[in-house]
């Protein structure tokens, strides 16, 4: 990947051309403004969330019911895994990419800057509309966040406003994907070919076509689910001819891609990271292309996997089975990419560089227990149990998370001009690497001895590791409130941190880093030229 540039690199405007005000964030059409207002918007959501996640946890601290009503639990259960997908994850890699996909490709900013806009402030209204549920009669939905009929189309009136939330949620995706997507087919820098793409903009590639293909799939099975419960419908009603697992295998057709789409921007990141902290060239370019494209067509074809314990006939088991094994081919071809990256570099540790490597590791722990559920005798045996909730939670939050983490330090130099603060940077990747699995491994444990999840009580044999677990949940949730006030709003303020050069790290590549810290706001109105 040569990015030698030539010509002008930016030219910098009066600052009389930047507004100023409300009006600048609420009329942004600027990349950079839109991709902080998506990050600060995902930030929000990741406390709410955790605020959520943090009282399921208190509740599972001993058994027998402690602070709430069974029912209040399962909508927290619920609203939590919406909010942090919907909320939080998914936000901030769309926030990332507005940031970083235009100055990496040499682009002056998105293709369609209004609708920028529009995609980012369609994201509040429906967060609105998400947690307001929990104040209408019969309180917010309580079918866990894949929301199976029949019990969705039996909940009160905030299932109604949880379902026009996720289709306002669903048209931002939808727009952003489109924006991104058009912007580095059409709007890369002069001799920049797709092959000498960054690999955080390849991976958004892939990740922009598969919002395209699947959030209509989602929005087709809410709107059935809607028209059960207002219209006299019978899609997923067994009584009228209906068949509720038609609504699982239509989830899931939007389920699973959506997984890839909350992980491949975290593999895009991952593989800036790696390379500039070894200072070598990213092992195997061509193959990690390759690769993010593979997953991104064999995310389509596993989404039964999900579903093995519905009677599905033992041809659709294995077809499903083996499907879903041939994608870890790919992954495992990420994984040693990033590790011969590594190998032999002149490696340096610092906290980008460290949520990086620890990326790596649980997401090979994610990925080591997923291969174990793609098997259909181990996945009966344990559907349902906590073993699922501990893998979901190495791949989307850990991997996810930390990807995200990794990114924003590595970035936020060239965002604000301040270098963080590296010993808080890394009491934050420590504390929440150890939290982290205190958390989530012992749940492999109460998996496979039976526990089911989405319960409020359980029996008492379960009560140390649910213990273990609730302390390190806590102690993940503070870490992530300390990185917020003691991380990032010093950063952004600069009170007392160094002042960050236009390329802060020795073996960073990319167009990025041509330009000065921080960024101007308007970057790149002369095209580079790439060599």
């Amino acid at each position: 990947m040569s990015e030698v540039t030539s010509g002008t690199v930016a030219e910098h405007h009066d600052s009389h051309d930047v507004p100023v005000g409300w009006r600048r964030w609420l009329l942004a059409t600027n990349h950079k403004d839109i991709g902080t207002l998506y990050l600060l918007f995902s930030i929000t959501n990741l406390m709410i969330g955790g605020v959520m996640a943090l009282l399921i946890r208190a509740e599972l601290f001993e058994p027998g019911l402690q602070i709430m009503r069974p029912e209040f639990f399962n909508q927290l259960v619920t609203e939590h895994g919406l909010i942090m997908i919907f909320g939080a994850i998914m936000p901030a890699f769309v926030g990332l990419a507005n940031w970083m996909i235009p100055l990496q490709i040499g682009a002056s900013d998105m293709a369609f800057a209004r609708m920028n806009n529009l995609s980012f402030w369609l994201l509040p209204a429906s967060s609105v509309l998400l947690i307001s549920s929990f104040w209408v009669s019969g309180g917010a939905p309580a079918a866990g966040w894949t929301m199976y009929a029949p019990l969705s189309t039996q909940m009160g009136s905030g299932m109604d406003l949880s379902i026009f939330a996720i289709h306002i949620a669903g048209a931002s995706s939808i727009m952003g994907a489109i924006n991104i997507v058009v912007t580095i087919l059409n709007m890369r820098a002069p001799g920049m070919t797709l092959m000498k793409m960054p690999m955080f903009a390849w991976t958004w590639l892939v990740t922009g076509f598969l919002l395209i293909a699947i959030m209509p799939v989602l929005a087709g099975a809410v709107t059935m689910v809607l028209f059960d419960r207002h219209f006299g419908t019978s899609f997923f009603n067994a009584a009228g001819g209906g068949d509720p697992v038609l609504y699982q295998h239509i989830f899931w057709f939007f389920g699973h891609p959506e997984v890839y789409v909350m992980i491949l921007p975290g593999f895009g990141m991952i593989s800036q990271v790696v390379p500039a902290f070894s200072r070598k060239r990213l092992f195997g370019y061509g193959s990690m292309v390759y690769a993010t494209a593979s997953i991104g067509i064999l995310s389509f074809m596993v989404w039964a996997h999900h579903m093995f314990v519905t009677g599905m006939p033992v041809t659709g088991q294995l077809f499903f089975m083996y499907a879903t094994m041939t994608i870890a081919v790919p992954t495992g071809v990420k994984v040693f990419n990033w590790v011969a990256t590594m190998w032999r570099g002149s490696l340096t540790f610092e906290t980008p560089m460290l949520f990086a490597i620890g990326f790596i590791f649980v997401f090979l722990v994610g990925g080591l227990t997923g291969v174990t559920l793609a098997m259909a005798p181990l996945n009966v045996a344990l559907h349902g149990t906590y073993y699922i909730v501990a893998h979901f939670h190495y791949v989307m939050v850990a991997a996810s998370l930390f990807s995200i983490f990794a990114g924003w330090y590595y970035w936020v130099p060239k965002w604000t001009g301040y270098m963080y603060n590296e010993v808080r940077g890394k009491i934050h990747f420590w504390g929440s690497m150890i939290f982290f699995n205190i958390a989530f491994f012992p749940m492999h444990f109460l998996g496979l001895a039976g526990m089911p999840r989405r319960y409020a009580d359980y029996p008492a044999q379960f009560t140390d590791f649910n213990q273990i677990a609730t302390i390190g949940a806590f102690g993940f949730g503070l870490l992530q409130v300390y990185f917020l006030f003691w991380v990032a709003l010093p950063t952004y303020r600069g009170t007392g941190h160094a002042m960050a050069q236009a390329k802060p790290w020795d073996g960073a590549e990319g167009l990025e880093w041509t330009l000065p810290s921080p960024v101007p706001f308007h970057s790149f109105e002369t095209p580079p030229h790439v060599e």
